[in-house]
């Protein structure tokens, strides 16, 4: 059973970001795929599917070892 992820990003603004997020996402352990929905202008959207729950903490380094931040969801 797959579970998704759901991880809004700030500072992307191109295919070349993508690109680097979805690497390092990607080395993740359980990690079976990485969608992102690019929004220049504001917050994108990455969907992480993956074999089981992952670990938040690994998930935002993974972003940030991109040169990114997560942005939390807004309540």
């Amino acid at each position: 059973m797959s579970v998704t992820t759901n991880v809004n990003i700030s500072g992307m603004h191109c295919n070349h970001c993508i690109a680097s997020v979805t690497e390092e996402l990607q080395e993740l352990e359980g990690v079976e795929g990485v969608a992102i929905d690019l929004n220049k202008d504001s917050i994108s959207r990455a969907v992480i599917t993956s074999r089981a729950e992952l670990d938040t903490r690994q998930v935002q380094e993974a972003i940030a070892e991109a040169g990114y931040a997560v942005v939390p969801d807004r309540v």
